[in-house]
């Protein structure tokens, strides 16, 4: 059963706050029912990115359709290796000419305007459609093509240490439900089907570690046994205070090859799309990641 969320208005004089706890119940719901948290990808999504901008003005906009670019062209044909890349330089330049629609989400709904003009500091989610045809070609020019295959569901396995500190991602356990959340818009952003074990589920599988450079993906099997995993993406990020960003080893088993990335000194949030990205790479068959 899949459980859907439906956008509706809202009765006038209901209070934002009162909103987003209703969709945090219904979240829930939906992954009890599902037995598994799941970040799914509709192919309508792949042309679409969303970024934050400060304020509707046509310079900070400019920006915000350049990093949409970049993702849009990382999530369509999974190459991960265009992040950061100097090759989109020009094109980034000009993305608003790959643009077919955007729109405004107002992150500051109901509370009151900051400025005199009463939107200029307001932070926005910037969302972008670009043009499917203008896109692919865009992707041949860079010597890659539209990833429009079968995309495989993603099963991730990952474990946090932060000092003695040590517990696994689970789809529904409230310890790790800020890095739940995070992993899961990685995947959206990158165009990836994921699913997260249970907490009973690695509770039964006997597993309280992911160790990726030991076990092979066959030993994580039980955990995510029933949830339609087709590849198994397996993570263990450890803070480290040096570098106050996180340490991270990721490895993806894939027709018969291993294959291992690391990350060091960043956020978890660029740590879980630099994981999932390396994933759908492998995937998608752009080759190893960085």
């Amino acid at each position: 059963m899949v459980a859907r969320l439906t956008t509706r208005r809202l009765p006038h004089g209901m209070r934002p706050d009162v909103v987003r706890a209703i969709i945090r119940v219904a979240v829930a719901l939906a992954l009890t029912c599902c037995g598994g948290a799941i970040a799914t990808a509709t192919a309508d999504d792949l042309y679409r990115a969303q970024t934050i901008v400060t304020g509707q003005g046509e310079a900070n906009r400019i920006v915000g359709f350049a990093a949409a670019l970049e993702d849009v062209l990382i999530k369509v044909s999974g190459a991960q290796k265009l992040a950061g890349s100097g090759r989109l330089a020009a094109y980034k330049s000009n993305a608003k000419d790959f643009v077919r629609a955007f729109s405004y989400h107002d992150q500051m709904s109901g509370t009151p305007t900051r400025d005199e003009q009463g939107t200029r500091d307001r932070p926005y989610d910037l969302t972008v459609d670009f043009e499917e045809t203008k896109i692919d070609a865009l992707l041949h020019a860079l010597g890659l093509r539209p990833w429009h295959a079968h995309r495989p569901v993603l099963a991730a396995l990952v474990e946090m240490q932060l000092g003695a500190k040590q517990y696994m991602i689970t789809s529904d356990a409230d310890q790790s439900a800020l890095q739940r959340e995070s992993l899961l818009a990685a995947a959206a952003r990158r165009g990836m089907n994921v699913v997260l074990p249970s907490a009973a589920a690695l509770a039964k599988a006997g597993i309280t570690r992911t160790e990726p450079g030991t076990r092979t993906s066959r030993a994580w099997g039980p955990a995510v046994a029933g949830q339609g995993g087709e590849a198994t993406l397996v993570g263990r990020l450890v803070w480290d205070d040096r570098e106050l960003g996180w340490a991270t080893q990721w490895r993806i088993d894939w027709h018969g090859r291993t294959h291992r990335w690391q990350v060091r000194g960043t956020n978890f949030d660029e740590a879980f799309r630099r994981g999932i990205g390396g994933a759908a790479q492998v995937l998608s068959g752009n080759g190893d990641p960085a």
